[in-house]
């Protein structure tokens, strides 16, 4: 008997179990039977807590382990939106934060979905606890009409539309014929023109400034000569920045704005002047 319980993989005191063997070395006695129902009946009651201490051993790891699983889960629900761990108080710790994204733990791109999960999240987290859910659902009415009003209101990105307009094949194209010279240059071109202008808003003609606008013509010629060295490029340039400049400060004169100088030759003076500041541009930075 002791050895087919050590192959069934049970190990007992064969003390305990003398009644058996007593069975064994006399069949013919009148116990005989009852001892070994009662030697049986002892076998299985064993054979059954062997069975029942296996698989209590067996299912507590994976008890633990789900519960470690679930931990983690929810600790990486809290962190998605702020909350590092659960807080047992029922207290919203961020409650006095006045940014709304922040109380909310969302950055300012989140979509409306992830705006409603967070609200929907920690509402059901501090559920109890009432200035945490006034403090929440503030926080996600305040994002909404935000989010409502910049929809109804767009605002112009003017530091992206500038950078759209300098960063165009065009304007690139005309900023590409520009540099900028020497300072001595531009003090030069500078002084050139100031002192025409002078001249031409203290000494108006009646036939206009036509004696200051021929000598414009004349020094841009010759700045873009010295700056250059080539004189079909000097002439060229010239001309052409002379007829531009005399075109546009006609239309602005008329059709824009209004003279800037009062006088029976106003219009060709205030003409004359806007025609010398884009001269001069072109003499000192054209190339």
């Amino acid at each position: 008997m002791y050895f087919m319980m050590s192959i069934s993989g049970l190990t007992c005191n064969p003390s305990k179990f003398s009644c058996c063997t007593a069975c064994v070395t006399c069949p013919s006695s009148a116990c005989s039977l009852a001892l070994s129902s009662i030697c049986k009946e002892t076998l299985r009651e064993k054979m059954r807590f062997l069975s029942m201490t296996n698989r209590k051993h067996k299912t507590v790891p994976l008890r633990r382990g789900l519960i470690m699983k679930n931990g983690r889960i929810k600790k990486e629900i809290y962190a998605s939106f702020g909350d590092m761990a659960d807080n047992s108080s029922g207290v919203f710790p961020r409650i006095r934060i006045k940014d709304p994204y922040k109380r909310l733990g969302i950055s300012k791109e989140a979509s409306e979905e992830e705006i409603q999960a967070a609200r929907n999240f920690l509402i059901n987290k501090y559920a109890g606890h009432k200035p945490s859910v006034d403090a929440i659902e503030s926080a996600h009415d305040k994002i909404i009409m935000q989010s409502f009003y910049d929809r109804k209101n767009p605002k112009i990105n003017i530091k992206k539309k500038v950078r759209e307009v300098t960063q165009s094949r065009y304007v690139k194209a005309i900023t590409n014929r520009f540099q900028t010279p020497a300072t001595s240059t531009i003090l030069k071109t500078s002084i050139a023109f100031i002192v025409l202008g002078v001249l031409t808003v203290l000494f108006p003609t009646e036939e206009g400034p036509t004696l200051q606008v021929a000598i414009s013509f004349i020094l841009s010629i010759y700045f873009i000569h010295e700056r250059l060295r080539s004189r079909i490029k000097a002439c060229l340039y010239g001309i052409g920045a002379f007829f531009f400049s005399w075109l546009l400060g006609t239309f602005l004169m008329v059709s824009v704005m209004p003279p800037l100088l009062k006088g029976p030759r106003s219009l060709e003076v205030s003409t004359s002047l806007i025609s010398y500041v884009l001269l001069w541009v072109s003499s000192t930075y054209l190339k």
